[in-house]
């Protein structure tokens, strides 16, 4: 359980690198751009690094992380994916793809392991 979340955490970590590289949020239209952007991360990074110390304990919360994990993964691969059809070039260096295929795999894989085995 500890490895899968840890691979989503960082290919989700490695995906906000490379956000910052296509100012992802042109894309999305945030209000206040790159500070936007910034603040995104100042809410949503906090939540998936306790998530990890939760799946670690293994505490109650545990379950709900592992879901909140794999659901940011593949929704990342999912809106990608919209802005892939939609024409938008950001993101097409094989690297970028790379992580977000790897996402999408991690994510999936979490999401079986969750069922796979007894969380609290």
């Amino acid at each position: 359980m500890e490895k899968s979340y840890l691979t989503t955490m960082v290919l989700l970590i490695l995906h906000q690198i490379d956000a910052a590289y296509w100012q992802e949020w042109q894309m999305f239209l945030l209000p206040g751009g790159v500070q936007g952007f910034l603040l995104f991360n100042l809410l949503i990074l906090p939540i998936v690094l306790l998530g990890y110390r939760s799946v670690i304990i293994n505490d109650s919360h545990a379950k709900g992380y592992m879901y909140t994990c794999a659901g940011l993964g593949l929704l990342t691969v999912i809106i990608h994916s919209a802005f892939f059809l939609m024409g938008y070039e950001q993101f097409n260096l094989p690297f970028s793809m790379v992580i977000l295929l790897l996402c999408l795999i991690s994510s999936s894989w979490q999401l079986i392991i969750i069922r796979r085995f007894r969380l609290n």
